[in-house]
């Protein structure tokens, strides 16, 4: 018996179909995860805030890892796959917090963002010359903000909404902190993208939903939190009594670090999205209003304004030595501000590759150091903001660089972390990490912390190995 050719034509279509369906489950898919060279993340952090008159950075525009959003959808999938009653996808069981005799921030500590009031990114610690990999551990949606070293403790804001304390040594979790009371792993927790602030009984640490939360140093209980309109990625400065942030929602804040009552605000015209620098009685925004503020602290009134264009949108933090203020702009430029008297001094523009900056300038005697979208790191002269040096990797540079000795310490999007020569920015260190990296180095108490982004991110310390 003869098979009629449509049978055969039609048997012929389906192998094919197999094979390409085969083909296909073959092939590696791309994840969420922003690739080495794509900067920030896909989301919806950068929107215009309420009342403000001027547009700002990109909507869509975030720092790094995934955005609420997307982490968002990945909650109410594993939900759903967990089944309707919302119970916990984790396997692991927590961790309990434990109780830790704190020790106050040191003279080898990094417990601020840039460690210190200047924001100058400047480590009053040493690194042995090959520094190594003491510890790492795993974070569910790794970390895009700087930690804080102080004494024995490591503070990591997660992306996970998890405010960790390890200890420095051995890298053990002693206590975890939620942005939520939620336990359940599947509910929503606003992500930590700003630095701890450590004082000598409390971290202050702002999250992606504008609330500021200051928790005990001892066990990881939250002391009381305070409420904005909208996110804080930036640091809390501590000034006596009291503490000054910036929000996305326009206004820079002085409470009372005791009990969290306002002091006084100030608004601006945009989003605060630096830590703010601190001189004697002033301090310093550097706002997506396209403007630098100079604000007296005694009582929250602006005595100085300075300019600086249409576009120049900042989201990187002021560094601060004496009169002068250095930022890098949205803009793709690096200014110079004498800020007392009103002008910018100089300006730095890579001509060849005009792209923005969201690298907080390191600033030394000499130098002022800050990473680009261009992919490189520059090394600019203080005095005349021409270029000494730049430094190519194969991301963009977010992550604000820090100043050991005579090294430069940072994370590229090329998932490297790099260590050059101050003076003359050869490389003379690196570490492979294999994923994207928009946080800052923390350098203290002889050791460097820095985390990589995105869905199960991992953490490193880095220093000198026992003998």
């Amino acid at each position: 018996m003869r098979i009629p050719r449509f049978v055969w034509v039609a048997l012929g279509i389906a192998a094919a179909g197999v094979v390409l369906l085969a083909a296909k489950s073959f092939v590696p898919h791309s994840t969420s995860t922003p690739s080495a060279n794509s900067g920030a993340a896909e989301g919806g952090d950068w929107t215009l805030a309420a009342g403000s008159s001027k547009s700002s950075a990109k909507e869509g525009e975030s720092t790094g890892g995934r955005s609420p959003r997307e982490r968002k959808e990945s909650l109410a999938l594993a939900s759903t796959s967990s089944g309707s009653s919302g119970t916990e996808t984790s396997r692991t069981a927590p961790i309990p917090n434990a109780v830790v005799v704190p020790s106050p921030p040191g003279p080898e500590s990094w417990a601020t963002f840039r460690n210190g009031y200047g924001q100058l990114g400047i480590a009053t610690t040493t690194l042995p010359n090959d520094p190594q990999p003491l510890w790492h551990l795993k974070t569910s949606e790794g970390m895009v903000g700087c930690a804080g070293v102080v004494g024995g403790q490591v503070y990591l804001p997660c992306l996970n909404g998890q405010l960790l304390s390890v200890d420095r040594i051995t890298g053990k979790q002693q206590w975890s902190y939620r942005s939520i009371e939620s336990t359940n792993p599947n509910d929503f927790a606003p992500g930590f993208k700003a630095a701890p602030t450590v004082s000598v009984d409390t971290v202050y640490v702002g999250d992606e939903e504008g609330n500021l939360h200051a928790v005990d140093r001892r066990n990881g209980k939250l002391k009381w939190k305070f409420t904005t309109g909208n996110e804080i990625a930036g640091s809390v400065a501590l000034v006596g009594k009291n503490i000054i942030f910036g929000s996305h929602d326009s206004f820079l804040y002085c409470l009372k670090a005791s009990d969290h009552s306002v002091v006084w605000k100030f608004q601006t015209e945009n989003f605060v999205n630096c830590s703010t620098a601190i001189e004697g009685n002033y301090t310093f925004i550097a706002g997506c209003d396209t403007k630098v503020r100079v604000i007296d602290i005694r009582e929250g009134k602006q005595v100085y304004e300075v300019p600086l264009g249409e576009g120049a949108y900042l989201i990187a933090s002021p560094a601060v030595i004496g009169n002068m203020l250095y930022v890098g702009t949205h803009d793709g430029r690096v200014v110079g501000v004498d800020w007392k008297e009103q002008r910018v001094v100089w300006t730095f523009i890579d001509e060849a590759h005009p792209l923005e900056y969201r690298s907080s300038a390191a600033v030394t005697d000499k130098f002022v150091i800050l990473g680009g979208y261009d992919k490189k790191l520059h090394c600019l002269d203080r005095a005349t903001g021409k270029e000494v040096w730049n430094y190519q990797t194969r991301g963009h540079v977010e992550s604000s660089p820090a100043v050991v000795g005579e090294r430069v310490f940072f994370g590229s999007g090329d998932g490297n972390v790099y260590a050059v020569t101050l003076k003359e920015g050869k490389k003379v260190w690196q570490f492979r990490a294999g994923r994207s990296i928009t946080a800052s180095p923390a350098v203290g108490e002889k050791c460097l912390v820095i985390g990589t982004d995105g869905p199960d991110g991992t953490v490193y310390c880095f220093g000198a190995k026992s003998p």
